[in-house]
């Protein structure tokens, strides 16, 4: 029996699991002792992964639609070709935007960075991942405050904060091993503090929990920074050796008076100004957000009202404190700052001279071989489709019909379509339904690469299981494409995923992200590695958990960190006479893990999860309408459509709202089109509803 060592791709802890495998078969899954994300504990999810090995049988080769619509099982170099040609027709008649491409937070490094290359690079195209739809908010607040996306923390200081306190974030659900960490923390006075409209599961383990009213997070924080100032509960020397346009900040929050904080977030006075006291007599105060505050239509600035109070107390940089964004997917991290959409490889603009004149001499190509602007974001890519300018897409490990954003748009998008590849380890997804091209591709135990979590840690992915006849990863597939294309020398040294490590890891040279340091054969068997890790500073940053910022240097050209604020907007989907509700989602429990596509395989997941979409409603309202548990009705939306929910009765939802686990393809029918203005994430969290029972 052989033990490998490899890293669990569902959410953004990345733990590490240890594979025991005999004839090909995994016979056990056991956490990975002393790896200092996990430390011997695993959730079900990756306790389960074991269940993969059977997902793609042997003989598993792409399938192409016929003009009859069935399909018909082709080689895979005739389904490279037959994509190649689908392509260059597409770009020939539409122009090279006349194909798109939109990937996830799932992929691995190399994976993200190939598909980069191939489309972005080469085919002068779009690609946006469904990071967009989690982690875009986190993204653009840490670039405009910290100069970079660099979320500073370690899941360390977890253990070492006083006053905890989550943001529209559910770990005990979304991220149970990082709630671990908040277990571990055996301070006699630490406070564990819950902001949410939702008595969540883990606002009920909270000590303190603070139920405002839906989208008011920006109010009550610039409420409490307001009454932080005023009781001069202020880090002075902080704030004026390490930031700038906190004179600024401080005279616009003069208008959030505590009257206006209590009017707009529906807490009392007294709830206020126990939160600030909180805040000011912790010793190390950490603050943490993720989906609640990332998936709004002012999150950007939301969550830069996070980092404000973080900076302006001092609670950065140091142990157990941070303004923290949690990270939704296992290699979110790496879709950021490897994938060529938004920034160039290792971070960077497209119009940067000297940036693009350092990627085109990695990859050894010329400048005008680079993608040359950042793509466009998901939301304009779908708008596009269904506008006639996109006829191709290309769509990788991810399920948009069921997860995007009002996703009857998806539906008649993917019917507009010339080509609709899909490429992943599963044709029953949703979004498979339509597709004329489905590649499938082999799960992560049968694959190699790099993944980043949440706190920077690259670990690998190694093989568990060898691929069987006629199974591919995703990184063959894109390069079987890329080579059916006609690509050449521009894909020379990208030969294996190795390699394209190797030429990533020269991409982030002298970039925030630097990870010269780390080598391919390095992550095996590790503890893995925080960046930066820039080579010839081993030995500096040897230690397994590492926080940034605590010299007092950002990233911005002052080295300052930039308090930034603007005032609260008039919500453009407010509840009205027809629509009096709102409707919150969020994840349901444990087990289940986004669109249930993997999850489903897991029988004893599925056998303790609810079969049918449901929701969370008040037992007030419920009593009122005569409903009771598990009792049907119709919500309708403000985006036109409708769909059949039951109904769980509890007190742990307010009495205007509804709550759905995103699971079910009818939570995100009934959400609206509505973007943050600066990361175009979608606004999940609270759309105007009404119901009726059934």
């Amino acid at each position: 029996m052989k033990k490998v060592q490899s890293t669990c791709n569902y959410c953004a802890l990345d733990c590490n699991l240890d594979f025991y495998v005999e004839n090909d078969r995994i016979v056990k899954v056991v956490p990975t002792r002393g790896y200092p994300v996990n430390d011997g504990f695993s959730c079900i999810k990756g306790l389960s992964l074991d269940k993969q090995q059977s997902t793609v049988k042997p003989n598993s080769l792409p399938k192409i639609r016929k003009e009859d619509g069935t399909f018909e099982e082709v080689s895979w170099e005739e389904g490279f070709s037959h994509v190649a040609e689908k392509i260059k027709e597409i770009q020939e008649k539409y122009g090279p935007e006349g194909m798109a491409g939109i990937s996830t937070g799932q992929l691995t490094l190399e994976e993200f960075a190939l598909f980069g290359h191939v489309m972005r690079d080469y085919l002068k195209t779009n690609v946006d991942g469904n990071t967009r739809l989690c982690m875009a908010t986190a993204v653009v607040a840490h670039k405009q405050s910290y100069g970079f996306d660099a979320p500073g923390y370690t899941l360390g200081d977890l253990e070492l904060s006083d006053t905890i306190i989550f943001i529209g974030s559910n770990p005990v659900v979304a991220h149970p091993i990082l709630w671990g960490r908040v277990l571990n923390n055996k301070l006699s006075e630490k406070k564990v503090i819950v902001i949410d409209p939702r008595k969540s599961e883990t606002a009920e383990n909270a000590d303190y929990w603070y139920g405002l009213k839906w989208r008011s997070d920006l109010l009550l924080f610039y409420t409490i920074a307001n009454q932080l100032i005023e009781k001069d509960y202020l880090d002075h020397s902080f704030i004026e050796e390490n930031t700038e346009k906190f004179e600024e900040f401080k005279e616009f929050v003069k208008a959030y008076t505590l009257e206006r904080g209590v009017e707009g977030t529906g807490l009392s006075k007294e709830q206020i100004l126990e939160l600030v006291e909180l805040i000011h007599k912790g010793k190390k105060v950490s603050f943490w957000w993720t989906m609640g505050v990332n998936q709004g239509y002012e999150a950007v600035r939301t969550a830069q009202s996070i980092i404000n109070i973080a900076l302006m107390t001092g609670n950065i940089g140091k142990p157990g404190t941070g303004a923290n964004s949690i990270t939704g997917q296992c290699n979110a991290m790496s879709s950021r700052a490897y994938s060529n959409t938004a920034v160039m490889y290792g971070g960077g603009d497209f119009t940067n001279p000297a940036r693009r004149a350092r990627i085109a001499e990695v990859l050894g190509v010329r400048e005008d071989q680079l993608a040359e602007k950042s793509t466009l974001t998901y939301n304009q890519i779908i708008e596009g489709i269904n506008a006639g300018n996109i006829k191709g897409l290309w769509i990788l490990c991810t399920n948009p019909r069921h997860s995007w954003t009002n996703n009857e748009t998806f539906a008649e998008a993917t019917k507009k379509l010339e080509l609709f590849i899909v490429q992943d380890i599963y044709d029953t997804i949703e979004s498979a339904e339509d597709c004329t091209v489905y590649f499938p591709v082999v799960p992560g135990i049968k694959k190699e690469g790099t993944y980043i979590n949440l706190e920077r840690r690259l670990s690998a992915m190694r093989p568990v299981l060898p691929k069987g006849e006629n199974e591919i990863s995703d990184y063959e597939a894109i390069l079987g494409v890329g080579k059916a294309l006609g690509m050449g020398e521009q894909l020379k040294g990208w030969e294996t995923p190795k390699d394209c490590f190797n030429l990533m890891r020269e991409c982030s040279r002298n970039m925030p992200c630097d990870i010269t340091g780390v080598t391919w054969e390095g992550l095996e068997d590790s503890h893995g590695i925080q960046w930066p890790y820039p080579e010839g500073k081993e030995e500096e940053n040897k230690a397994d958990e590492r926080r940034l910022y605590g010299d007092g240097k950002f990233f911005t050209p002052s080295k300052k960190a930039q308090f930034m604020f603007e005032e609260v907007r008039e919500n453009p989907l407010p509840c009205t006479e027809e629509f009096p509700m709102v409707l919150n989602t969020g994840r349901g429990s444990v087990g289940q893990w986004h669109t249930q596509s993997r999850t489903k395989e897991v029988k004893f997941v599925e056998d303790v999860s609810i079969k049918k979409a449901y929701v969370y409603m008040n037992t007030k309202r419920a009593k009122e309408n005569d409903i009771k548990e598990m009792d049907k009705i119709r919500v309708y939306s403000v985006n036109g459509q409708d769909a059949v929910f039951h109904v769980k009765v509890t007190d742990n939802v307010q009495y205007e709202e509804l709550f759905a686990p995103i699971h079910y393809i009818e939570c995100n029918k009934l959400t609206p089109s509505l973007y943050d203005s600066y990361s175009k994430e979608p606004s999940y969290k609270a759309t105007p509803i009404r119901f009726e029972k059934m």
